[in-house]
């Protein structure tokens, strides 16, 4: 079954490694817009499941600002449909449809990508005008990624959902894989599993954060421990020709790769009591911090350095801008 195929990464016929400084996917370019709270997956890292019973979704009249606000000043060129798991929202092809007509160039959905093993689902959507799947692959096989979700069999559907996408020319997918005490090992794992796929342009691993100050489940991997799968997994990416994007980790410590980190966001419109809750993660703190000169880093979080420490022995300040004469 096509779903299952596995392909090898191939150093040998690799094309040269390329390292892009310009995003294939500006954040700025997009606008994302929550507008679902539901999700059939129950996945052990999912950093809003404390949150889906009260935050709300966006109404079809802030859709409706968004598209009139695009149409005036031309001030994004993709929108994000998201929330939990928005496929489950009965009015997503309608909202694809009506971002095209009001201008939009992109429509992007972030999904588990089972519904998309439905072929003819799949077919509607890319019809209706959503042009780029942002795809969450937890893992690399069936038994941890069904593990991670606690739903038996998501893996396979998800796999199916990317191998329906391939039918359909235009279509760029984006995946995305946390990186947890479950999922690390296998990010190279991940690549190899993928590298048959054509539509796939660009892969992203985010490192876990809580959205508390501790870590309850103890998915929080030290980064001494992540480095080595996540710089081959850079690796064999780029081999491949794909884009790949880091998310919170540190910058010191990616040595060469240290291009792929880019914590940029787009824009996100959501229920406003979202925000407080993201704020106990606690960014930016460093014991290097007042002499470091990165750019792109979010240091080290709250809950991490709750369960590991400062990793000051670990850490390493990057030069300071020269100042100007």
């Amino acid at each position: 079954m096509p779903a299952t195929t596995t392909a090898t990464v191939s150093p040998q016929a690799a094309p040269l490694r390329f390292r892009p400084r310009r995003p294939l996917f500006p954040a700025a370019d997009y606008v994302e817009l929550t507008v679902h709270f539901a999700c059939n997956l129950k996945c052990t890292h999912c950093m809003i499941e404390g949150t889906m019973d009260w935050l709300q979704p966006e109404s079809p009249q802030s859709l409706e600002r968004i598209l009139e606000l695009n149409r005036r000043e031309r001030r994004w060129k993709g929108l994000t449909l998201t929330g939990s798991e928005v496929t489950l929202h009965r009015g997503l092809p309608d909202m694809a449809r009506q971002a095209r007509a009001s201008g939009f160039e992109h429509v992007r959905i972030q999904t588990h990508g089972m519904r998309l093993a439905d072929a003819d689902y799949c077919r509607t959507l890319v019809e209706a005008g959503v042009d780029e799947y942002f795809v969450s692959v937890t893992a690399a096989n069936a038994a941890t990624h069904d593990h991670i979700t606690q739903v038996p069999g998501s893996f396979d559907k998800t796999l199916q959902g990317l191998h329906n996408l391939e039918a359909h020319p235009g279509v760029k997918v984006l995946t995305n894989t946390v990186i947890t005490a479950l999922s690390y090992a296998q990010l190279p794992d991940v690549v190899e599993r993928l590298a048959g796929l054509e539509r796939l342009v660009q892969m992203e691993f985010w490192n876990y954060w809580p959205m508390k100050a501790t870590d309850d489940k103890g998915l929080i991997v030290p980064h001494e421990e992540v480095l080595p799968f996540l710089r081959q997994a850079i690796d064999a990416a780029r081999r491949l020709g794909r884009r790949v994007e880091v998310k919170n980790f540190p910058e010191c410590l990616l040595g060469d790769d240290a291009d792929a980190l880019d914590n940029d966001q787009p824009k996100l419109v959501i229920d406003p009591a979202f925000w407080p809750e993201f704020m106990r993660n606690g960014f930016h703190q460093c014991v290097h911090r007042a002499q470091c000169g990165a750019q792109r880093c979010l240091g080290l979080n709250t809950a991490y350095i709750n369960r590991h420490g400062w990793d000051a022995d670990l850490l390493v300040p990057l030069p300071l801008p020269e100042a100007s004469a």
